[in-house]
């Protein structure tokens, strides 16, 4: 029974390091789509929900180590946060009066190639609660 435990132990241990190794190699620059979603606004007492527009954005000077990134849209740019996890980064983006965006980068799909994502945007507007959440993919940003 100890040979199954250390053993147990040792694969969870390698499984562990390769996870790690993966989040490690995180491209430095992304590029995200997300074209699904769905977005929430509390209107007269309820949530309402409606599909929200695609949106895209870039993902650059990803600094894993200093946990540091600048997110870039059309409208401008502005430093995130990284928070790490196994076989996923967080970038999480405080906004203007506080509000907070959301976007996880798992690890790259060997199948296809891309960076599964999910992209999620809590804020208000006109005093109301409004919250967003899309799926979507990054894609390694080539330097050109």
């Amino acid at each position: 029974m100890r040979q199954f435990a250390a053993g147990a132990v040792l694969g969870l241990g390698l499984m562990f390091a390769h996870a790690l190794a993966a989040a490690e190699d995180a491209p430095a620059e992304l590029a995200c789509q997300f074209k699904d979603g769905a977005s929430w606004s509390y209107v007269a007492g309820a949530f309402q929900s409606k599909t929200p527009s695609p949106l895209a954005f870039e993902i650059e000077n990803i600094d894993l180590e200093g946990q540091t990134a600048v997110l870039k849209t059309g409208a401008g740019a502005g430093t995130v946060r990284i928070v790490r996890a196994i076989n996923a980064n967080h970038f999480l983006e405080v906004v203007n009066e506080g509000f907070l965006n959301l976007t996880t980068v798992y690890d790259k799909d060997p199948a296809t190639g891309v960076h599964p994502a999910v992209h999620s945007r809590h804020f208000g507007l006109i005093g109301q609660p409004v919250f967003a959440q899309y799926t979507g993919t990054c894609r390694e940003k080539r330097s050109e």
